[in-house]
């Protein structure tokens, strides 16, 4: 963060917002008193805010200047916050309203991927009331198959189908749990995740980390459970790869119209050399486990720096 910044932040009250009600809460909790402590530690007027229906009420009553969004998931990450904040004129840190509901929207973001020419899995959208036929869906994704919510972090939900006969039963759970889904072509690889930090000019990918699970694949338990997934980073690819996953993680953060900071999943397929982009987070972790941290400190970043320089994405609104 530059000096001009520090001394505008330094003037203001800054509510770091933490918790809400998604599936989430308890590692949105985790991130945001880390994120509070850190932004305390470098001097600033900081106070964590569990967001609930009086969050709007809280946030004046605390009068709140700036705001720092540590929600995952809804209401979190699909703009719905946002919009609050930008009614209530608090600008706040990280993406905008359209961006942050692009990006938690499988669906969305994978067509406007395809659009603009970002390599991903080729997928399907299954509605809750879907009659897609089994055949014409393995036909067409082969297996195994790769089921989603449409509107979830954390790899909730995520279940990797090997069998024809394990589809209608579990497309039927997932349904009636998460409502609509979405189906991906399976690409075994190396999963890999890159982290996009800074402001206009200043926007740049962070060293890719590497994710080695101990399990199938890098879901909720391994993600936030110590010793069941080792980070290796810088990721072990080829520096034609390596490179080839930043631009491209670069290219899905500016094509969703991300602002600040964003975390970009991928899965590179070692054989065929080839790097595919998965999903954008607007809102990534920031726990003592999470991927943004990491890789912000292979490129020299401090966590309390990382956490300043995405606060300044709020001033940029100014």
């Amino acid at each position: 963060m530059n000096a001009q910044a520090q001394r505008v932040l330094k003037k203001k009250r800054i509510g770091v917002l933490w918790g809400g009600t998604s599936r989430e809460r308890e590692v949105s909790l985790r991130s945001g008193k880390n994120v509070l402590v850190a932004l305390q530690r470098r001097g600033l007027n900081a106070v964590g805010i569990d967001v609930d229906a009086e969050i709007a009420r809280n946030l004046r009553n605390k009068k709140i200047e700036v705001a720092f969004v540590v929600l995952h998931g809804k209401p979190g990450e699909d703009g719905t916050i946002q919009g609050m904040l930008e009614l209530m004129g608090i600008p706040y840190a990280g993406s905008g309203v359209l961006a942050s509901a692009l990006a938690l929207n499988k669906l969305a973001s994978k067509k406007i991927f395809c659009q603009e020419g970002i390599t991903t899995p080729p997928y399907a959208f299954l509605p809750r009331n879907d009659s897609t036929s089994i055949p014409s869906l393995t036909k067409r994704l082969g297996l195994p198959l790769v089921v989603k919510p449409l509107e979830e972090g954390s790899s909730y939900g995520v279940a990797i189908l090997h069998k024809s006969r394990e589809i209608v039963p579990s497309l039927r759970k997932q349904h009636r749990e998460y409502g609509d889904l979405l189906a991906e072509k399976f690409i075994p690889g190396m999963n890999a995740t890159v982290g996009i930090l800074g402001c206009g000019l200043t926007t740049r990918a962070l060293p890719v980390l590497e994710l080695v699970p101990k399990k199938e694949f890098y879901d909720l338990e391994a993600k936030y459970t110590p010793g069941l997934t080792e980070f290796v980073i810088p990721a072990r690819l080829p520096k034609r790869l390596y490179q080839e996953l930043q631009d491209q993680a670069l290219s899905a953060h500016h094509a969703l119209g991300c602002h600040g900071f964003s975390r970009v999943d991928a899965i590179v397929d070692m054989k065929k050399g080839k790097a595919y982009i998965l999903e954008v987070n607007t809102i990534p972790g920031m726990t003592n486990l999470s991927d943004l941290p990491a890789e912000a400190k292979a490129a020299g970043i401090s966590y309390d720096d990382l956490v300043l320089e995405m606060l300044e994405s709020a001033l940029k609104r100014l």
